[in-house]
Parts: C-alpha cells; sequence; structure tokens
C-alpha cells in the first residue's frame, strides 16, 4: 500500500462548466485516469439533482462507458439517499462521498438543509452505504473557515469529526471549499486533528490559488496528512460556494511532490483533460 493515498477529481473539475461535454469524452479522460494508475482513487462524478448540477446529469452514461478500474477506486459524490440508491446498482463504485458543511449558509447553498438535518441525512446514507458492503467519505466542507460569517473554530472541526465518527466513518477530507485557509492554519488543524484521532484517516481537499498550492500541500504532509485531492491543472472549484470559483489544488503538483509518474505522463494525463474542457460553445 503507498504511504500517501491521492484522488483526482475530474468531477470537481468539471461541474462548473456550462457548455456540456458528452459522456463519451468523461469516459475516455477517466479510462486515460485509471489506466495511467498513478491515482489511488478517482471521483468520477455524482448522483445529485441535474437542475442543480446539468454536467453531471450523465453520471451512469460515465460510469457504465468506464472499462476497467484497474484496482482504483472510484468514488462518487451524492447528496441524498435516492444518489446512494441510484449508485450502489454499479459494483464498480467503492466509495460515496458526502459533503457535510460545517457552515450552515453553505450547507442551506449546497443541500437546501440545516446541518441538523443534513446530520440525519448523513447517518441514514451511512447505514445504507455500510450495508451494501462500501465506505462513506465524509467532506468537511468549510472546514478552515467561510466567507458568510458563520462560526468557525478547530474545536468545531474537532467536535463534528467526533460526532459523525461515532456512525462509523473512517474516512474524512478537510475541505476548504472558498480557500480560506493559509500554510499555517492548515498545518495547526491537521495537527489537532491528527493528535485527536489518531485511527482516522483525514484528507486534505483544498482549493486554492495556484502558486499557493505547493505550500499547502508542504504544510498539511508535515502535519501527518496522508491523503490529498487534487485536479489536473488546478481546474474547477464549487459552483455553490460563491460567484467566482477557486480552483482545486493542481494534480499534477501532488504527483511531483510525492514522486509518482514521470513528465511524460503526466504530460499525457494533461493533454487529455485539455482535450475534454474543449467544449463547443
Amino acid at each position: 500500500m503507498r504511504e500517501v493515498l491521492l484522488t483526482d477529481c475530474p468531477r470537481d473539475a468539471i461541474q462548473g462548466i456550462h457548455a456540456l461535454i458528452p459522456a463519451e469524452k468523461k469516459a475516455a479522460h477517466i479510462n486515460r485516469l485509471l489506466e495511467s494508475g498513478l491515482f489511488d482513487r478517482i471521483d468520477f462524478g455524482s448522483f445529485v439533482s441535474p437542475r442543480a448540477v446539468p454536467q453531471m446529469a450523465d453520471t451512469e452514461a460515465v460510469l457504465e462507458a468506464i472499462s476497467d478500474t484497474h484496482g482504483t477506486g472510484l468514488l462518487a459524490i451524492v447528496l441524498n439517499e435516492r444518489g446512494v440508491e441510484t449508485g450502489l446498482r454499479y459494483a464498480k463504485i467503492d466509495f460515496f462521498g458526502y459533503p457535510f458543511s460545517i457552515s450552515e449558509e453553505f450547507q442551506r447553498r449546497n443541500a437546501n438543509s440545516s446541518i441538523t438535518e443534513s446530520y440525519e441525512r448523513l447517518r441514514r446514507i451511512n447505514d445504507t452505504v455500510s450495508d451494501a458492503g462500501r465506505q462513506t467519505e465524509v467532506y468537511i466542507s468549510m472546514g478552515f473557515g467561510n466567507p458568510y460569517g458563520d462560526p468557525w473554530s478547530e474545536q468545531l472541526v474537532v467536535d463534528w469529526i467526533g460526532k459523525i465518527s461515532t456512525l462509523g466513518i473512517r474516512e474524512f477530507s478537510l475541505a476548504d471549499t472558498t480557500g480560506e485557509a493559509d500554510a499555517a492554519g492548515i498545518q495547526k488543524l491537521f495537527e489537532t486533528c491528527s493528535a485527536a484521532f489518531p485511527d482516522l484517516r483525514i484528507g486534505a481537499h483544498f482549493h486554492s490559488e495556484r502558486m499557493a498550492g505547493l505550500e499547502k500541500i508542504r504544510a498539511a504532509h508535515a502535519a501527518g496528512c496522508r491523503k490529498f485531492d487534487g485536479a489536473l491543472l488546478g481546474y474547477g472549484g464549487c459552483p455553490f460556494a460563491q460567484s467566482e470559483l477557486v480552483g482545486n489544488i493542481a494534480s499534477e503538483d501532488l504527483l511531483m511532490y510525492f514522486g509518482r509518474g514521470s513528465l511524460e505522463q503526466i504530460s499525457g494525463l494533461q493533454e487529455s483533460f485539455r482535450d475534454l474542457i474543449k467544449v463547443p460553445l
């Protein structure tokens, strides 16, 4: 098993693109990622309302066109029980990711619910996922603060991870949804969470300006983080957080930092992604 778990997130990268990308193009790119063997997981799509995220309306068609996972884990994002029911029809999916906001405003924007309602929904989702022999991963959205003036503290993060872990969930990611965090804050929060929860796997899902990405990777890694999400070219962001998207950590920065893959392999994946996002206007 690799010491560091890396996830590439084409779903997060393209979900905010308005022009619809054909399912066959999405599947071709995901197959290229899987064939490379450079990533441990691929966040490939989401089972959410097509009205809310039109780009993800064809996730089932994309999944059916994925030829072989090559041993790489596939992760789908869900927001409710209906999404889980759809996803569980496909044996290829290993993980169901659930964004759990600790900001009331973002919880309302992202899922039209309160934090209390979200917790109860997560409990039901995890029961279903666990009964089916799959795993739930929880993203602590707005994990490093928020731009809405909602309360935030390290203790709030710790309290919610602790409460959610009582459901039997062991996989988490701290999500800097709007790029609020700096390197010092990242290192401090990961040190706190690592000390509080040594038996949980707590990863990093950063949205960041490209030039700050490596500094944030170093800070989290120094504090004990061993699971990172990224997107090729640092593309994407959450369309429900604010008017201007903040890109993801660049997957190529992760690959280079952790010494995984040749320049030729990385360049090939970049070219595949560039081809994917060449959509007609």
